[in-house]
């Protein structure tokens, strides 16, 4: 899953960057309002964490941009902003959830996988397809009753298709779960990942389309 973190204190960008990236997120991290429409426009997100005290364009301002553009991502506003009228005012303009800062770093977590997963349209909190269970919150996998230890970047192809069965991801898409602005992405980095999960979790799980990607058939 890719994320675009929006925040300008830097000390709480960084610790924030380092959890998600131990959690295997692929995150961009900008500073400002402006540099977050830039990054909106020319990448595609599966989770945006914002705040709202932002240089350049203010948070709220980013936020009505994308819901007026029909950008459906779902938005985390993180946030000192503490009186329950800007709360309204934030989810009243389209964010999907609110912490406020200083928050707790399991719960900040905790909301945004379960963001993830009402977007994916799922409400419940661990994927289970073809015998195949995995559990966003541990990272476990199990085949049957049996654990399989997944590499941080199988994990991050394998979540995406298995959370949305029968929706093909192209490679391009699939890479873009995968790394963030700054990693070097290598040309056949996809195809050895599902080469890896096909010979782990069963050679049927992720099917090709041809010309077109990949998917988890449904059932």
């Amino acid at each position: 899953m890719r994320l675009l973190l929006v925040e300008d204190d830097t000390m709480i960008g960084e610790s924030v960057l380092d959890l998600l990236r131990a959690e295997h997120y692929a995150v961009d991290w900008v500073q400002d309002g402006a540099m977050a429409d830039t990054a909106l426009h020319s990448q595609t997100y599966d989770l945006v964490l914002l705040d709202l005290g932002l240089p350049r364009r203010d948070g709220l301002a980013v936020l009505r941009g994308m819901r007026a553009r029909h950008e459906r991502i779902p938005v985390l506003i993180a946030t000192a902003r503490d009186s329950v009228q800007q709360r309204i005012e934030g989810l009243d303009a389209g964010a999907d959830d609110y912490v406020l800062k200083p928050y707790d770093l399991d719960e900040l977590l905790a909301r945004i996988r379960a963001l993830l997963r009402r977007a994916a349209g799922r409400a419940e909190p661990v994927y289970e397809h073809q015998g195949v269970r995995i559990n966003p919150a541990t990272r476990e996998v199990t085949v049957g009753d049996q654990p399989v230890l997944l590499s941080a970047r199988e994990w991050a192809v394998l979540e995406p298709l298995i959370a949305r069965p029968g929706l093909v991801l192209s490679r391009a898409q699939l890479e873009e779960k995968l790394y963030g602005w700054k990693d070097e992405i290598s040309s056949n980095a996809v195809e050895v990942y599902i080469h890896g999960l096909r010979r782990k979790l069963g050679a049927d799980l992720i099917q090709n389309v041809r010309g077109v990607g990949y998917l988890v058939p449904k059932v």
